[in-house]
């Protein structure tokens, strides 16, 4: 039996015309749609697609096997929307917080998802950088809530109200400016080895980092420029003009729009976790299911960070 999710790998190429952008549409990475597409072709035990300088064509096979997968896919659309309707998720409001790093990078293949899941669900998306998620959701003004929180630092102090549920973990990296000595190699590199380089800071504004700077400082790494907005984009920035080394998380790091040299750290102690945040005396279907969504996805997101 051909597992859905391939199929709908396999039509979103045909789609597309390519695996880069199909990718870019589903939420995974180039190789990790690769991967399921070699899987797909061998329980088919046929190849179905041709990979050419421009992108990627159907096989004689291939077409045939989009052709049943469109109506397969089409027949589990419509299962959802009943099922949807059973579990009272036929209209309502889903009230969404998010962070910018998640709200760019990891929200929008969950939400195209639901749409197409429940598409009688209005959806609302307020920007709250953390902790104020975690109020917002506990206030009751919205659902739920994408937060994050730092390693090392102090114990988040939560609502009595409020759970959070752990869907990424991801390590901070060093960025520098393209060419920079620190960049080069593939090794961690030690802590003690930002001794004396001119950091771009996030804190003390910035309150879940004040425990990995005071880690970075007691290695020896020197505040240089002070970015008190919780803007990680800005600091990539001033790390590719050459005016200090960073340390960010690595999605951050991989999709910087500056160029920028990373390197691991350490032994990979310094960290960012985010969660999903949403009152636990509730289990609105909508809630529910827009969890589980989330779940998936940033199960892909982790499994295409190991891949690296």
């Amino acid at each position: 039996m051909y597992d859905p999710t391939r199929l709908a790998a396999l039509v979103a190429v045909a789609e597309a015309g390519s695996i880069t952008r199909a990718a870019e549409r589903l939420g995974y990475t180039p190789p990790a749609l690769s991967q399921q597409l070699a899987k797909l072709e061998r329980e088919a035990g046929s190849a179905l697609l041709v990979r050419h300088h421009r992108g990627a064509r159907l096989t004689g096979a291939g077409e045939l096997l989009v052709a049943r997968a469109r109506r397969v896919l089409d027949e589990l659309e419509r299962a959802r929307h009943e099922l949807a309707r059973l579990a009272g998720l036929s209209g309502g409001v889903l009230r969404l917080g998010t962070f910018q790093t998640a709200g760019i990078h990891l929200l929008p293949p969950v939400l195209s998802a639901f749409r197409r899941a429940h598409p009688d669900v209005e959806l609302s998306v307020a920007d709250h950088e953390p902790p104020t998620g975690v109020m917002a959701v506990a206030a009751g003004d919205i659902d739920l809530a994408l937060t994050h929180t730092y390693e090392p630092a102090d114990a988040l102090s939560l609502p009595a109200s409020v759970r959070l549920e752990p869907v990424l973990v991801e390590e901070l990296v060093l960025v520098t400016a393209p060419g920079h000595a620190l960049a080069d190699g593939t090794s961690r590199l030690p802590l003690t080895e930002l001794a004396g380089q001119p950091l771009i800071s996030m804190a003390p504004e910035h309150p879940s980092r004040q425990g990995v700077e005071a880690a970075l400082a007691r290695a020896g790494a020197s505040p240089s420029v002070l970015v008190s907005t919780p803007g990680y984009a800005l600091v990539c920035a001033l790390v590719s003009a050459g005016l200090g080394v960073g340390v960010v998380p690595e999605m951050v790091a991989r999709t910087s729009v500056t160029p920028v040299g990373v390197r691991p750290l350490g032994a990979g102690e310094l960290r960012r976790t985010i969660s999903v945040a949403y009152r636990g005396e509730e289990a609105a279907p909508a809630v529910e299911a827009f969890r589980a969504l989330l779940r998936g996805a940033f199960g892909r997101a982790r499994h295409a960070s190991e891949m690296r």
